[in-house]
Order: C-alpha cells, then structure tokens, then sequence
C-alpha cells in the first residue's frame, strides 16, 4: 500500500472543509445575546465584600454606631488606650467591611491617629482587636522667599499643595516662628522685604497623605540681622543651634502667647480705655482670642495665682535673678500657688476678666521689682553645644547646610531626594 504524507496545512484545510459542509462543528459560537449575563456572573464570583463608611455623629455614642451597622459582641469597656470610647471625637470615619452573604460586618477599621489604625476581626469566638501602624515616608523640602506680609502669607504663596495643604502650610509657619521664638517677635521685627531659606521634613503616607513633619535647618534675615538655626539632636533631646553652635534657646520666650497683633507697648503713659484717664502701661498686651493657650515665658515657681484686682485672674511666676513674669486677664487658670513650672507649660487662657475692654493678654516683665519693656531685654546667649558632642555637631551643621545653600534663593519649593534622619 502506498502511504501518502499531506503537509500540515493542507491537512488543516481539509479538515476545516469537512466541518463546513457538514455544519457540525466541534465548538458552538456563543450567542451575543448571552455574553453580559456571563460577564455578570464571572464579576459577581469575584466580589466577595462590600464597603461601607459611616461616620460617628455629634453626641453618639461608639456603641450607638456599632448598633446602627448591626454590629453585637464587642465588650466596649474593655477597649482603652488605642480605642477609648470615652475619648473619641465627632467626625472619626469607621469602615465596615461585609460579606455580600452576610448583613453584619466582619471587619471594622478606623483611623485613630496619623499613626495608627485600629482593627476589629470577627471569629468564631467573638471580635479580636489590634493596632495596626501607619507608615510614613520622611521627605526633604527646600522653600526660600521673600517676607512682605508675614511669614505665613510668603510660606503660603511659595509652597503648593501638592507639597503641603494650607492647614500645614500653617504649621510650618508656626514651627519656625517656634526655633526663633527667642530671637524674633514676629508681629514687631519682620520688615517687607526680610528673606527666608528652610528646610523642612514632608511627612507621607503609604495612602499618599501629607503632613508637616520638623523644621530641620533655617536661614532668616530680618531687619538686616541675619539668623541660623541647625537642629541637632545630641545626648539630650533635639534642640536648635546657631552657626557657631550656640543653642538658639534663652532663659525666656519673646511671647508666651499666640497673638494676632500687639494692641498696646509698654510705654511710660498712655490712655487706659476702661479707667478714662492716661496712666503707666507697664507690659504688653497681645491680642488674642478668648481661650487662647497661655504659657510661662519661663522656668519657676508660680507665686501667685488667682484674682487679682484691675488684673482680673493673674498668674505671677518669679524666675531666677530677680525677674518676675505676670500674666493677667486670664479667662481661666491651669496653674496654682507654689507650682514649679517649666519653660513653654500651659498656665492659663486668654480672657477679659478685670479692667479689660476686650480679649487680650497682658504680659509683664520685671526685674527687681521694676517692669521693664519684656521685648527689649537682652537675654543673653544660649548655651554652646557640648565640647564631647562638637564634632559630631559640625558635621551635621555641614550636611544641612549642603542642602539649605545648595540653589541660592530658588524661586520654587524643591524636594530633595534625600531622606531625613
């Protein structure tokens, strides 16, 4: 028998023409009218969750929420520290994730912090609890400009948001206001026309959130005097230091208060709004809103505490050396007689009481017993940094610096490929 070998092609061609002629062919085309439905399907089989995000109401209660979502078993007193029921705030955002077979949630989270997250699994033998961390990615931010309004008005027209929002825009604003808040009143000494250099840590998050994180180096001119700032974390904790590294911190703080302006100066006389007459302004009133933190200028012990006559509610703190600070016209005092407090601690808030024609705090400052004009007394020079930890501050002092100068006054934000330490 001769024995015929076809090439494949034509193989495959004939076998094609027999399925055509005959109409039987071995596979079925699918109809279109056929082809959502299994689509639906094939998405249904893969959706095994659904998503949901309520909110906790003004004056609801946790388990309130948790009745509303059908959630049952959660021992809600035993829940402290991360999660204290007692403690959680209107607005915070639980999500509650479901089985589609099921109308009561097997997983609840909910943010509790910029750090944190807290978790809730559903078993077979009740609810378990854990914390979860957040990570966040520190990021290097360069931004130098002139200061013609405030300081916060130049950060906020030169950064986007894109690199910080406006809420941290104005944290930056008050971080540097706090490294130079020994050298720098700012609401009296900057002038239209003072510059700026800083660089600050951009904090983000694995969500892709941003946040302010820390000052790290700053160079300011104001009226002319020019100011550095490296911070440097030695064997105490992180402080700022001066180019020749001498600690940017004084005995006392240009203002222990947050003002919007300064509405009246020391002076020898001037006209008193509630008595009707011209009499000694011995201190400094800061305008600021009713409530506004109020804190020792610095460290003491606090001699007096309570209502005072013209004063209203005064604090009274004597320092080393003969200097006493007084703090009047509080609303409220968080302080008492005898109290040792520290640099920066809160003792009171911004108020009206006495003879006060509005909200303001009045400050003053005295030496031996005599008020002198607290936003002209020289404070000395901060202490230097340790001769054991000198080296190892220069060589910080030189990297910051690398990355503070290294595009004199660039008239954009920029992100440096470096991360903090």
């Amino acid at each position: 028998m001769t024995r015929y070998r076809l090439p494949l092609a034509v193989a495959v061609f004939t076998v094609a023409a027999y399925f055509a002629a005959t109409g039987s062919w071995p596979w079925r085309r699918l109809d279109p009218s056929t082809a959502p439905a299994l689509a639906t399907v094939v998405e249904a089989a893969r959706i095994t969750h659904t998503e949901l995000a309520d909110t906790l109401h003004r004056g609801e209660t946790l388990s309130e929420l948790f009745e509303r979502q059908r959630v049952a078993g959660i021992d809600l007193g035993s829940l402290t520290g991360a999660l204290d029921p007692r403690r959680l705030r209107a607005g915070m955002v639980f999500n509650f994730r479901r089985p589609v077979e099921d109308s009561v949630p097997d997983r609840i989270t909910v943010r509790t912090g910029p750090e944190q997250r807290v978790r809730f699994v559903r078993a077979s033998t009740g609810w378990n609890m854990d914390v979860e961390p957040i990570a966040w990615q520190p990021e290097i931010v360069r931004v130098a400009g002139r200061i013609d309004a405030s300081l916060y008005v130049a950060l906020d027209e030169q950064i986007p948001d894109s690199l910080l929002s406006g809420p941290e825009r104005e944290r930056l604003a008050w971080g540097i206001a706090d490294v130079f808040a020994w050298q720098v009143d700012f609401s009296r000494d900057i002038q239209p026309g003072d510059r700026f250099q800083v660089l600050v840590e951009r904090l983000v998050s694995e969500e892709g959130e941003v946040r302010y994180g820390r000052v790290l180096a700053s160079d300011l001119s104001v009226g002319g005097k020019q100011l550095t700032a490296f911070r440097f974390a030695g064997d105490d904790a992180s402080r700022f230091y001066d180019k020749d590294g001498n600690s940017l911190k004084r005995a006392f703080l240009r203002a222990p208060v947050e003002f919007r302006r300064i509405s009246s100066n020391f002076s020898r006389a001037r006209f008193h709004p509630v008595l009707g007459r011209t009499r000694r302004h011995e201190g400094t009133d800061y305008a600021a809103g009713t409530g506004t933190p109020v804190v020792a200028a610095g460290e003491g012990t606090v001699i007096r505490a309570g209502r005072a006559g013209g004063y209203g509610n005064l604090v009274e703190i004597r320092h080393r050396n003969g200097i006493t600070t007084r703090y009047a016209h509080l609303s409220r005092i968080r302080t008492r007689t005898g109290a040792r407090v520290s640099q920066g601690q809160l003792i009171g808030n911004v108020g009206a009481t006495g003879l006060a024609s509005g909200p303001h705090l009045h400050y003053e400052f005295r030496v031996n017993g005599v008020a002198k004009d607290s936003r002209r007394v020289e404070l000395g020079n901060g202490a230097p940094v340790a001769r054991s930890e000198r080296d190892a501050f220069e060589a910080e002092r030189e990297r910051l610096a690398a990355m503070l100068y290294q595009v004199e006054m660039a008239p954009q934000p920029q992100l440096i490929a470096q991360l903090a330490n």
